[in-house]
Order: structure tokens, then C-alpha cells, then sequence
């Protein structure tokens, strides 16, 4: 058996996306559309023009993401970074805010930050307006609140000249059509928040049939972080969102048969073969002993020698300050002897003593210390064997000249002694000729079995993280009895699998067996994967943006907007449905007048 890989993580951060100036082909003859799709989990923007010299891919690729700083006190203001700007999210994870709940935008504020963003990097200069049509996704079913509060973003914040709504999953479909292909279609959209099942019929939504899964990328991660953080408690801060993101997309799969495969990780040996083993960052700081076992009595050596001689040095200073102490003191007790008693009250005052009798209690004491020191000293320089300072001197120093100074040096030597009481029988001691190596880099790893398929399961089996839902399967066979059995054959000829959560291994063929444990005997299904699940949604808009370019069908123009309300859509191929507002009709005052008061007239009749 081959062994097992170890595969390190990238932890690779975003580069800051660089400011673009656009192509003179995107200005005229008229105003290129600006496409956008905006998705919980990434930004991409980029030109809709048919010139070769403009790209035909989105030129912004970001995370939807803005972090505020508050700033530093007496320093500059809060500073706002959005998308690639951060760098890396783990160590602004706390500061991160997105404008989405779920895979609806609701914080206006943060998606004009969002905006700014991509104007200002694909160099759209947005303070008077913009004049480019914009072409922007928008969740399936998208509640009329979003789209009124994006639209008044838009126009009246922008200033653009229309705009046009549609369905990222619905482009994606709209892009990967082909010439035998049919119009209808069961379409299956997982994403980082959600998963939708939207059934097309002759090429347009049925909305009041589309379902939605409340999981997507970001639960299966959060799934796979707690299950690494209960197997390894020892790793938890290692364990971020970023590093189990990365895991999910390079390493996990759908197991075409969840309990099938599970049985197959009992087996050791295919355990050894299957695992993957991801290493974490780590020091060779904490290796522990490396070093041949001469070079470590050696320094050990080294060390003894340079803390004798710090010991013996600051026993030499503090002698000589004790010594000078002294001197002073007998000087002023000469005073007192040779009747200078003017002088030497002026002295006691000054030393903040009351009597001769406690000037010379301070001379005994300071005299007894002197010699103490003295004694060691020399003894230090006849032993071979590290003099050892007591922890508690023997004699005080109650001079209130120099007590503090005199006090910290014998706490610096009393911080030494430790050292040397530990230090000195290792001398004495012989080294082990082997020693046992622990490999830190084992234990800085963490072992992918089972946790590769049961992180992406959830999507199929939602009760894996407790949640009261249905999967992909249920859902799946739910949206296809609500059709007759001729509308489910149609539907099931082409099942399209589109998002950035649809990219795991094994994902179409899970599908196929699915469909095929629903589905009537010797019945026909097709079911097709979208050619970039991530990229297609914007490739799509482009399509629609460059083959209606010139058209009203789908734009929604500022007068429309002042008419009709932010709310208003102009459905089209990939759109959602548009359902106004309909206000319920008040009774009539003239019917509930007379009810209300009695003896009055018809306030009909009334002025």
C-alpha cells in the first residue's frame, strides 16, 4: 500500500486588487453594461462589450466581505477595508460584516461599500454617476424589500441609467444551454448559504414550485471545524474557517453511498490508503533536544560561568555601597564626638534619625553586613563550586539614604538563585548518550478519514448538524410530484447541477443514483454539470447583457423606477417572477359612518 500524502496548507492571502483603467471600447459608441454577481460568498464584476480588446471574463474576483476598524485613540479614524484589502480574514474575523443574511443583501450600508469597490478598482468614477447600465444577480424569490432598497441604491446614490435583475443559477443555466438542448429543466443550485431546486418550464421559472435548503458551503465548514476541534482540542485556535474552506475544496467528496462508505473506513488498510494528512504550521524552537549531548553540557557550562561572574560582580557593588553608607554614617558619629552638635542635628534630620543611640544601632548592622559580604566574597573566589546568595539577608539595610536601591539588588540576586540551585547538579550529572526525539511535526497534523465525506453529506443529510430539513433528495422528489408524470419526464431529461458547493467529486453521480431510486422503472434522466459551477452565473449575465443590449425587454429605467417603485421587475428568461404589491381595499367611510354614530346625516350628503 502507498502511504499516506501529507499535504500542508496554503493559507495563501488575497492579493489587494490593483485599480483598472478601462478600455476606451467600454465608453463608446455607448456605454458598455457593467456585470456584477453579487454572491454571498464572492464578488465578480467585469464588462459586458463584444470588443476583443475588453475582457470577456470578470476582471474582480473578491470575498464579500467588509471589515471597520474603529481606529486608535488620538490617531487617525476608523479605516474600512473590503474584499482582497484584508489580506487574510482569520486575524480580522471578529471585524468581518457582510452585507447578506443568507444569500439576501439586507445591510445597505455595507453593500454600497461593496459597490465602491468595484467601481473604484475597474476605474468608474462614481461621484457625480455612473453612466453604465448595470446588470446585478439576485436571490431566487428575492423578498420586494431587497430589491427596493438595492434599486434606490442604485439610482439614487449612482445615478445609473437602468438596471437589470436576474437569477445567478438561472444565467448559469442560460450560459450552458446547447442546441439540443430543451427549454425546461430541473435546476439544482447549491451555493455558500443555500441550496435552491427550480424547476424551468419552456424557459421560464416556476417560482411558486422552487424550493430552498437552508445549507451551503458555510455549514459544511463550520460542520468540519467542530468535528477537527473535538478530535484535536489541542489544535483549536489552528483549526480556523479559512484552513477547513481549503479543506472542503481540495479534499472532501460525496459518497455515492453514505453508509456503504463509511463500512469501507473501517478497514485499516484502506484507512492508510484514503487518509489524508493535513500539516499545520509549527517551530523547530520546541523540537526539544537536538543538539549532541556535548554541546549542551557545554553551554550549560557557558551559563554557569556568566551568571558566577554576574553574582560576583554585583556582590562587588553592593559592597561598595554599603562601604560608602558606612563611612557617611561614621563621619556624622565623629561630628558628635568632636561637639559639633549643630552640625550633627543637622545631619541626624537629614538622615531621619531622632537619637545617637539609633545612629549607632544603624552602624552595628551596617558594619556586621559589610563584614558578611566581605567573608563571601572571598570565599567565592577560594570554592570552585557556585556561591549560592541567601534568600533572606541576615542583617537588613535600614538606611533610609539608599534602602531601595539597596533592596532591588538583593532581589536581582535572589532571582538568580534558582538557577544556579537547578543548574548545579546537572553539572555533576552525565548525559544520556540517547535521548528519545518526540516528532512535533506528527503531532502538528491532522488526519482527513471520514470527516471528507461527512462535512459535504450535509446537503443530502441535513440531520448530520441537527437541522429539521429535508435534503437534496426529498426536495428533489418533492418539487416533481407537485408535476404531472408528462412534466416530470421533461423535467428529469435535464437536471443541471450549477454553484460553487457543486464542485465535489462524486456530486453527479450521487444525483444520478438518487433520481434513479425515484424514478419509475426503465424511466430516461439526464443530469448535466455546468461547465464552471463558480464563473458560469457571471458568463451568463454576460450573454443575456450582450444579446439585449440594445433592447427594453429586462431593463428597468429610472423612469420606470420614479413611476413604479424600487420594487418593480421586468421579468425575462432568467428573472424572477414579479408579484406587485397588492394593498387590501379599505370599506368605504360613507357604509361605516352610520353604524358608528346614530342621529347624524348621510355623511355622504355632508360638505
Amino acid at each position: 500500500a502507498a502511504p499516506a500524502r501529507v499535504f500542508a496548507f496554503r493559507d495563501a492571502r488575497w492579493a489587494p486588487d490593483p485599480v483598472l483603467e478601462p478600455s476606451a471600447a467600454v465608453r463608446s459608441p455607448q456605454p458598455a453594461p457593467l456585470v456584477i454577481d453579487n454572491g454571498s460568498f464572492q464578488t465578480r464584476a467585469g464588462w459586458a462589450c463584444p470588443e476583443p480588446s475588453v475582457p470577456a471574463e470578470p476582471l474582480l474576483r473578491f470575498r464579500s466581505l467588509a471589515a471597520r476598524s474603529r481606529g486608535a485613540r488620538g490617531g487617525a479614524g476608523a479605516e474600512t477595508q473590503v474584499g482582497n484589502d484584508l489580506g487574510s480574514p482569520e486575524p480580522l474575523r471578529w471585524l468581518l460584516r457582510s452585507p447578506f443574511d443568507r444569500n439576501v443583501p439586507v445591510q445597505l450600508e455595507l453593500q454600497e461599500l461593496l459597490f465602491d469597490h468595484v467601481f473604484q478598482r475597474l476605474g468608474v468614477s462614481s461621484q457625480g454617476c455612473v453612466d453604465h447600465p448595470i446588470v446585478l444577480t439576485e436571490a431566487v424569490c428575492n423578498p420586494l424589500y431587497s430589491r427596493q432598497m438595492m434599486s434606490e441604491l442604485l439610482f439614487e446614490c449612482y445615478q445609473v441609467p437602468k438596471v437589470s435583475y436576474g437569477v445567478d443559477s438561472l444565467y448559469s443555466f442560460y450560459h450552458n444551454r446547447r442546441q439540443n438542448w430543451p427549454c425546461s429543466g430541473l435546476v439544482i443550485s447549491s451555493g455558500y448559504q443555500c441550496t435552491h431546486i427550480l424547476p424551468v418550464l419552456e424557459g421560464r421559472l416556476d417560482a411558486k414550485n422552487c424550493k430552498r435548503i437552508n445549507l451551503g458551503g458555510c455549514q459544511a465548514a463550520v460542520y468540519l471545524q467542530r468535528l477537527l476541534q473535538l478530535k484535536y482540542p489541542g489544535h483549536l485556535a489552528a483549526i480556523t474557517l479559512s484552513r477547513m474552506e481549503e479543506i472542503l475544496h481540495e479534499h472532501s467528496y460525496i459518497a455515492h453511498d453514505y453508509t456503504e462508505e463509511l463500512q469501507k473506513w473501517r478497514c485499516p488498510e484502506y484507512y492508510e490508503n484514503n487518509v489524508h494528512k493535513m500539516q499545520l504550521p509549527f517551530s523547530n524552537k520546541l523540537l526539544g533536544s537536538t543538539v549532541a549531548s556535548e554541546e549542551k553540557q557545554e553551554k550549560r557550562q557557558q551559563q554557569l560561568r556568566r551568571l558566577q561572574e554576574l553574582n560576583a560582580r554585583r556582590r562587588e557593588e553592593k559592597l561598595q555601597l554599603d562601604q560608602e553608607r558606612l563611612d557617611r554614617l561614621l563621619y556624622v558619629q565623629e561630628l558628635l564626638e568632636d561637639g559639633q552638635m549643630d552640625q550633627f542635628h543637622k545631619a541626624l534630620v537629614e538622615l531621619n534619625m531622632d537619637s545617637a543611640e539609633e545612629l549607632q544601632s544603624y552602624i552595628n548592622k551596617l558594619s556586621l553586613s559589610v563584614e558578611q559580604t566581605k567573608q563571601k566574597i572571598l570565599q567565592s573566589e577560594v570554592n570552585i563550586e557556585v556561591d549560592v546568595v541567601d534568600s533572606k539577608p541576615e542583617t537588613p539595610d535600614l538606611d533610609p539614604l539608599g534602602s531601595e536601591q539597596s533592596l532591588e539588588d538583593v532581589e536581582s540576586i535572589n532571582e538568580f538563585e534558582p538557577l544556579f540551585a537547578e543548574e548545579q547538579p546537572e553539572v555533576e550529572k552525565p548525559v544520556a548518550a540517547v535521548q528519545p526525539v518526540f516528532n512535533l511535526a506528527e503531532y502538528h497534523q491532522l488526519f482527513l478519514g471520514t470527516e471528507r465525506i461527512r462535512a459535504p453529506e450535509i446537503i443530502f443529510q441535513p440531520s448530520l448538524i441537527g437541522e429539521d430539513q429535508a435534503g437534496i433528495a426529498e426536495t428533489m422528489q418533492y418539487v416533481l410530484e407537485r408535476y404531472s408524470k408528462e412534466q416530470q419526464a421533461i423535467l428529469v431529461q435535464n437536471v443541471f447541477l450549477t454553484g460553487g458547493n457543486t464542485m465535489y467529486p462524486g456530486l453527479k453521480a450521487r444525483v444520478q443514483k438518487e433520481l434513479l431510486e425515484m424514478r419509475p422503472f426503465q424511466s430516461s434522466f439526464q443530469v448535466h454539470l455546468a461547465s464552471s459551477p463558480i464563473l458560469d452565473a457571471w458568463y451568463g449575465a454576460r450573454d443575456w447583457a450582450l444579446e439585449h443590449m440594445s433592447r427594453e425587454e429586462g431593463w428597468i429605467s429610472r423612469k420606470d423606477y420614479e413611476e413604479k417603485g424600487g420594487e418593480y421587475l421586468k421579468e425575462h428568461c432568467a428573472s424572477n417572477v414579479y408579484v406587485p404589491i397588492r394593498l387590501p381595499k379599505q370599506a368605504p367611510r360613507a357604509a361605516e359612518a352610520p353604524s358608528r354614530a346614530s342621529g347624524t346625516g348621510n355623511p355622504s350628503e355632508q360638505p
